[in-house]
């Protein structure tokens, strides 16, 4: 029976005889004159599965972007919300999803992610998301660790995700590029990118780069803080010569040497790529945007961000955002001084507030995540609505990774990455029940034969064989 199941996964993934099913794209790509370092040396092969016009209509739509309509309906046409409203006119023969007594939102993002890169199983041979060989790595690219056989992205899918963001750990003081996915399945890594998503730069601040170099330095924060700024003085040279050249004509006998770390620190430079900074405490995110602003740079989103509350004002003052958990806390000392409401308090001065995930399990669970923020701030008087919290896990994300402009609402126009979910999404009984992607469904609840199981869990599982 193992052949039955490995069938159902080639024709979901690779376009086999599943229904909906997508055809691979096996034209060869075009070779390539020399090095694309600034550019995308690795483009996108994403292609979306086939779908067909698909009205929802009868649910409460949460839109994340002001409006709750309570038995509303959305029109999915071409992979794109064609319409949402109280009514709308659908063209003769469109498939109907009928959700009365449930809800409808936007697909879920998570902005915080190390699915494929430090993928489940958790075993030494698959730990791909440290580059631990120098406090500033940014000439990595965590797309080259991705791992798409793990099954986290199948399980993450079941809780509504349809886009993420896998970033490099955080042991270096600069850890390389991120990636953004469309989370379907797929035999390449390239096949999920995000087209035109931007390319982020991990960097993180406090414990875990003076724990990973202790001994090899840095070893304090302020010798956190000369790292990034020794590396972002380099990277101002770097970009000047190549300035320099621009304005000279482009003379090829002068072309200056192709740096891959400093093409990433360049591109931070110019603002093409997003930071994106593990930075737990108030101080050290308020040192941390000091740093930023002397090179005229700023972040776009602080993870984890345990004492963003404290700073909130400044947060919104310079337009970043925070990424962080619901109510982890204390598990380090950078850890310890929390509270539940952060993310209401966040939202509450006028910053983007995000819940991300950073763990296999918790991506499974970000409507979970977003409810127990919810009532943290209502338990002190914040009254986040629905539409707010539901922005902490759509909207918000998507603009933290440069794609809010496609998703994160339900808007006409956007890309229709849509959930169905059996009740009140904040609800701790709450299941994904259909989740649309660009339109085509990739998950249903009630259907074995739209829920991919990677090749990797093949025949593990005798129960699914039968």
């Amino acid at each position: 029976m193992r052949s039955a199941i490995f069938v159902l996964v080639v024709g979901v993934a690779a376009g086999g005889c599943a229904p909906g099913a997508r055809q691979p794209t096996n034209k060869a790509p075009e070779p390539r004159a020399g090095p694309v370092a600034s550019g995308d040396a690795f483009p996108s092969a994403y292609v979306p599965f086939p779908s067909t016009p698909t009205l929802i209509r009868g649910g409460t739509i949460l839109t994340a972007a002001g409006d709750v309509i309570p038995g509303g309906q959305v029109l999915m046409v071409d992979g794109k919300i064609a319409a949402v409203g109280a009514h709308v006119d659908a063209p003769a023969g469109v498939t109907v999803v009928e959700a009365t007594g449930k809800y409808v939102t936007p697909g879920l993002i998570d902005d915080h992610s190390h699915l494929g890169a430090g993928p489940s199983p958790a075993v030494p041979a698959l730990a791909n998301v440290n580059e631990r060989t120098n406090p500033s790595t940014p000439e990595v690219w965590v797309e080259h660790s991705v791992w798409p056989q793990d099954p986290g992205f199948n399980r993450a899918r079941a809780g509504g995700i349809t886009t993420l963001q896998i970033l490099p750990g955080s042991a270096n003081l600069i850890g390389g590029r991120s990636v953004v996915l469309r989370n379907v399945p797929a035999r390449t890594v390239q096949e999920m990118k995000f087209p035109g998503a931007p390319y982020g730069m991990k960097m993180a601040c406090g414990e875990n780069p003076k724990r990973v170099y202790a001994t090899r330095g840095p070893s304090t924060l302020m010798g956190n803080v000369a790292g990034y700024r020794a590396a972002f003085i380099r990277a101002r040279e770097y970009k000047k010569r190549w300035d320099d050249w621009e304005k000279a004509g482009r003379d090829s006998t002068k072309i200056p040497a192709l740096d891959l770390g400093m093409e990433t620190m360049k591109g931070v430079l110019e603002g093409t790529i997003l930071i994106h900074n593990h930075c737990y405490t108030a101080e050290q995110m308020q040192i941390q945007m000091d740093v930023f602003r002397e090179f005229g740079v700023r972040p776009r989103s602080f993870h984890h961000a345990v004492e963003a509350y404290k700073i909130a004002d400044l947060l919104a003052r310079d337009s970043v955002s925070v990424s962080i958990w619901a109510d982890w806390w204390g598990f380090k000392m950078e850890a310890w001084d929390a509270v539940n409401a952060n993310l209401a308090l966040v939202q509450q001065a006028g910053a983007r507030a995000i819940v991300h995930s950073d763990d296999a399990n918790g991506i499974q669970r970000l409507n979970q995540e977003a409810a127990k923020g919810m009532l943290a701030g209502r338990e002190i008087g914040i009254q986040v609505t629905d539409d707010q919290a539901i922005r902490w896990v759509t909207a918000n994300p998507a603009w933290a990774l440069g794609i809010q402009d496609r998703v994160g609402t339900l808007e006409a126009g956007k890309i229709a990455d849509v959930v169905v979910w059996d009740r009140y999404p904040f609800s701790v009984y709450a299941r994904a029940e259909k989740v649309f992607i660009d339109g085509a469904l990739v998950y249903d609840r009630t259907d074995p034969s739209r829920q991919a199981v990677s090749d990797f869990e093949l025949g593990v599982f005798p129960g699914e064989s039968r």
